[in-house]
């Protein structure tokens, strides 16, 4: 019996795709990398999209340990990791939306030079993050949210260094925090995705347990 259902968790686990897991490992370093740099910018510039973009990465670093951890165990679990992970960005999207009414609130008017010099250099960052995990977009929920995280982050950088353009020519803070806005709606409309998809698989997955012990009674009165 024991050596049965040992063998039943382990055919449940998928394999581990090495070229997948070595990915992991680069965007984990390049958004860990990325986190120091957009959060010390952030504040010497007073921007709230670089402050909103930093922790993005932060994030982002976090859930790829979270994915490589998650890699050789059950469909379920990594369901049941996506859909934290889906929370997680939704958590993220609350906090830069409520960063951006801060900002508004105070005033505040960013260094645009350092807005558009350090969102060049994590739109180059994302985008190599993004080539490396394009052929997995379509994967799993666990996945699907690896995918999103990056691609989300590349549309951000090109807004911040937007929102840096139309500082320079307003003179104002207002392209910072509708930029901070956008990112913020974008974390809660990944989240949604995610969340949906996750949901979905958990319950597939649960379906045949439901139905297990109806069948082991019709075979005991069959008895």
């Amino acid at each position: 019996m024991a050596d049965c259902c040992a063998g039943a968790c382990a055919s449940d686990k998928p394999p581990v795709d090495p070229t997948y897991r070595r990915i992991l490992w680069i965007a984990l370093v390049v958004n860990a990398g990325m986190f120091g740099v957009e959060l010390f910018s952030g504040w010497a510039a007073g921007s709230v999209s670089l402050l909103a973009d930093a922790v993005d990465f932060f994030g982002d670093a976090a859930n790829y340990a979270v994915s490589l951890f998650v890699l050789g165990l059950a469909p379920i679990w990594r369901s049941r990791t996506a859909l934290i992970k889906g929370l997680t960005m939704g958590g993220y999207g609350v906090f830069v939306l409520g960063a951006a009414f801060w900002n508004l609130a105070s005033g505040t008017v960013p260094a645009h030079v350092t807005m558009g010099t350090i969102g060049f250099v994590a739109l180059l960052a994302n985008l190599l993050v993004a080539a490396l995990l394009f052929a997995y977009r379509n994967g799993d929920s666990n996945m699907r949210s690896v995918w999103l995280c990056t691609r989300n982050d590349a549309i951000g950088n090109v807004a911040v260094m937007l929102a840096a353009l139309g500082v320079f020519g307003t003179g104002s803070g207002w392209p910072d925090i509708v930029v901070a806005c956008i990112m913020g709606l974008l974390g809660l409309s990944a989240a949604r995705s995610v969340i949906t998809q996750a949901r979905s698989e958990m319950k597939k997955a649960a379906a045949p347990l439901a139905v297990q012990p109806k069948t082991v009674t019709i075979e005991l009165k069959r008895r």
